[in-house]
Order: structure tokens, then sequence, then C-alpha cells
């Protein structure tokens, strides 16, 4: 599976974004998929993931999938500053581990 995330970017803090992680060469609504972020000096850590039938856990934001476009969302709201940090998407396949990774998209909310 390929994993391209996208739609990071500047926002000021209290504002939203959302991220796409569009998927290729394997069927896509087979894969549990989430979201992770590492901030600079931290390490990753998880934030949210969806599971192939749309069963979905995480915290402050919201994923979601489409599984007709092939895509995983993240809305991001209230974002704050310390929200800032690479976001990554990933798929797995069996529910133990993260077998794919996509390249990250930056998300940039300062003070």
């Amino acid at each position: 599976v390929q994993l391209q995330a996208s739609g990071g970017g500047l926002v000021q803090a209290g504002g939203s974004l959302r991220l796409s992680c569009a998927a290729s060469g394997r069927t896509f609504s087979n894969y549990d998929m989430g979201w992770f972020r590492q901030a600079p000096g931290k390490e990753r850590e998880f934030v949210a993931a969806i599971s192939w039938n749309g069963s979905s856990t995480g915290g402050r934001f919201t994923i979601s999938r489409d599984n007709a476009k092939n895509t995983v969302y993240l809305q991001m709201n209230s974002l704050k500053p310390e929200d800032t940090a690479v976001y990554s998407c990933a798929a797995s396949s069996d529910a133990k581990k993260w077998d794919y990774w996509g390249q990250g998209t930056l998300v940039t909310s300062p003070a």
C-alpha cells in the first residue's frame, strides 16, 4: 500500500484543518488506518485510528474514511500550538502493527 498525506499548512490557534491520506496499491477497505504525529524533538505519538469497518478511536480530532475514494481524513478543530507536528498516516492489515506509512504532512499552529 502506498500512502500519500496532504492538507497540512499554517493555521492560527483556534483554527481548523483537514488532512487527507490517499491510498493506492491494495484493497483500501481491508485495512485499518491511523494518524500519528511527531513534534520537533519528541517521539511519534498516536492521534486516531479507524478500523476497516468504520469503528474509530482517538482524542480531540475526528478520523473518517471514504472507501470509494481510498482516502482517510483527519478533521482537526480548535488547533493549539502544541498540535504543531508532522502528521503521518499508516495502514494496518491485522490490527497488530502498522505495516505501511505515508511521508507526512506538516501542520503548524503558532501561538
